[in-house]
């Protein structure tokens, strides 16, 4: 093999290694320096300039940021508070106000004796129904039939003397006083038979009205005086139910409305409001109302518990979850929607009616979408990411 001439060497360079007396022979270090190396030099650059390209791309982050784009900011950013929503229309809805009263009987009075005397007989019982006039029971009569008998024997004769009298003024023989006396006998025998004919009606103790005996304390041969009580007489047709209306409502009531009136005992009729009153009861500032209705039959019973519910007025209304309803920072009462470009708002709202699954509400525009689930965790003007409630 041919090495390549590298140029001259030293005399001593050329001078072999003495082995044979077991020692090594150091060379000189000026004695390997290369001349000229080409090759060495061209490596030195290639790193150094590898070199400076790397450190200026990585220092080229910071002197040239890369351009981000408007999908890339966008992917990156957190998306909206997903809720769940539902499609609400208003609808029509009829407002009662609703009361609590009981039932009163048309007429309740009391049977009085109208005249004194012993009970000699019983016609009428307790929860016996009697027309007006029918005889309860009636009094011994025999004094007042004497004094009756008395009383027309003396209208008679008095009756005698006026005529005599006026036959024999008209002969020349009697004179006007006689006539006037005559006259004033008979009037006076007249209010007599009057008296006595009062005291025989008055014997029998009689019905007012028609209606039903409640009460009635009286015994064969007892004897009372007169204005004693000794029963109590009701009237159950029609039935009156009475009942205190606010004075925020009072406006809402009128004579001749409609109502129903459902009775502790589960019957239900249709009534009429008969009266509403104008003065307020000083303890309980309320006002007094009437309901009447038809009892024939007199099926219900005065006294009893009703509910009165009376139609009042018609308004467009929301039908709601009482769920849904939140307080604003306000305390206000209300209910957080979605609109079209899904932005939250807060609408205050008034509770107008209540049913067992919801209640009616006012202050809403007529077509909204409800937040269902989700309204605590967003306020009002939040974007959201609004979900259809499902229907099942």
């Amino acid at each position: 093999m041919t090495l390549p001439d590298d140029g001259p060497l030293d005399a001593q360079d050329s001078k072999p290694t003495n082995m044979t007396d077991g020692t090594a022979h150091t060379p000189d270090p000026e004695s390997l320096a290369f001349a000229s190396d080409t090759g060495a030099k061209t490596s030195t650059w290639t790193a150094l300039g590898i070199t400076l390209v790397i450190i200026g791309w990585m220092g080229s982050g910071f002197f040239l940021p890369a351009e981000v784009t408007n999908e890339e900011v966008v992917s990156n950013a957190p998306l909206p508070i997903a809720v769940s929503v539902r499609q609400s229309d208003a609808r029509p809805v009829t407002l009662f106000f609703n009361a609590e009263g009981q039932a009163l009987p048309d007429r309740d009075t009391e049977i009085r004796a109208e005249a004194s005397g012993q009970i000699t007989e019983i016609i009428a019982g307790m929860g016996d129904f009697v027309e007006e006039g029918a005889v309860i029971a009636r009094l011994d009569s025999e004094e007042a039939e004497a004094n009756l008998a008395q009383a027309l024997q003396e209208v008679a004769r008095t009756t005698r003397d006026l005529e005599n009298a006026e036959t024999l003024l008209e002969r020349g023989v009697a004179t006007v006083d006689r006539i006037e006396q005559a006259r004033s006998a008979l009037v006076q025998a007249q209010s007599q038979l009057t008296a006595a004919e009062s005291a025989i009606a008055n014997s029998t103790i009689v019905a007012p009205f028609d209606g039903r005996i409640e009460v009635l304390d009286l015994d064969p041969g007892e004897f009372i005086q007169t204005g004693a009580t000794v029963g109590r007489i009701v009237d159950n047709s029609p039935l009156t139910v009475s009942f205190q209306v606010p004075q925020q409502s009072l406006t809402r009531l009128e004579s001749g409305q409609t109502a129903t009136v459902t009775f502790i005992t589960g019957e239900e009729r249709e009534a009429v409001v008969t009266f509403v009153g104008t003065s307020a009861a000083q303890a309980t500032r309320t006002f007094l109302a009437e309901v009447s209705l038809p009892n024939e039959d007199g099926a219900i019973a005065a006294g009893l518990s009703a509910e009165i519910s009376i139609p009042t007025n018609q308004i467009e209304a929301h039908f709601l979850s009482p769920s849904i309803v939140s307080l604003n920072s306000d305390g206000q009462l209300g209910v957080k929607t979605v609109d079209d470009e899904d932005i939250v708002h807060f609408y205050a709202i008034e509770v107008v009616s209540a049913e067992i699954d919801g209640i009616w509400v006012t202050g809403l525009p007529d077509s909204i979408r409800l937040i269902t689930i989700g309204q605590g965790y967003v306020n009002d003007g939040d974007t959201v990411r609004p979900q259809i409630e499902d229907a099942s």
